[in-house]
């Protein structure tokens, strides 16, 4: 119940952000169509973004959206994902801080497949006439998919879980997540008034929660995390 009025509370406060950003400020709206690839594993995104153009020339680019992202591979190890396993910490200053290698299980998924659909911020900066350099990263949402079933492996012990897609998405600090996100940082190359191409790399958290609390030490936990890092392209769209 909880995750669920945060989730409609930050709708709320974005969409209120939208409405402020939008009075006095040009705005553009564009959709983007991306494909990802890595060694075993491959993501598909569609996004829609509202973006306000900012400074004299207008060359700074910050905007709000919706993203949806499919991912597949093939034979990924998932590890326990909870920051307060793999670090012994939640604070702010994680990302800092070492894993401790002893806290952290596997979970091998034989042919995982997540998708998500996520809030998204935008940043871009126009470096030229037709070239922009730029990040975005999800914020909040939710993802689906089918059960998957997966060798937990604890050591030299292993045995088959079964696993879905972790339902609730959101940006924290690091192993402070939760599901599944999407990020890139991207040049986009405009073709012309309308069209534009990118390129980039995309770091991509998927997640899965398994049936049981299969790890038992430190604590019990049935959250294992994957980090990919893929190679990117795409196509942009400017709707106005």
């Amino acid at each position: 119940m909880k995750r669920k009025l945060l989730f409609v509370l930050l709708v709320f406060i974005s969409l209120s952000t939208v409405k402020c950003f939008s009075q006095g400020q040009s705005a553009i709206n564009y959709v983007d169509f991306t494909a990802g690839a890595a060694k075993y594993q491959g993501s598909f995104a569609f996004s829609f973004v509202h973006r306000w153009k900012f400074g004299a020339q207008q060359k700074l680019g910050i905007g709000l959206g919706a993203r949806f992202t499919s991912y597949v591979a093939a034979n990924q190890y998932y590890v326990t994902a909870p920051a307060q396993l793999t670090s012994a910490s939640t604070s702010p200053l994680i990302i800092f801080k070492d894993n401790i290698a002893a806290n952290i299980d596997t979970f091998l998924i034989k042919s995982p497949q997540v998708n998500s659909i996520n809030l998204c911020f935008n940043i871009d900066y126009a470096i030229g006439k037709k070239i922009t350099a730029g990040f975005n990263i999800d914020l909040i949402g939710f993802s689906f998919g089918g059960s998957e079933s997966g060798n937990y492996i604890n050591g030299a012990e292993g045995k088959m879980v079964s696993g879905t897609p972790t339902s609730f998405n959101i940006l924290l600090i690091s192993d402070n997540d939760q599901g599944s996100l999407n990020s890139e940082f991207f040049l986009r190359y405009l073709l012309n008034e309308k069209w534009g191409v990118k390129f980039g790399a995309q770091f991509l958290f998927t997640e899965y929660t398994t049936q049981i609390k299969v790890q038992q030490f430190p604590e019990e936990n049935n959250r294992f995390r994957n980090k990919s890092l893929l190679a990117c392209i795409g196509v942009s769209y400017k709707l106005n």
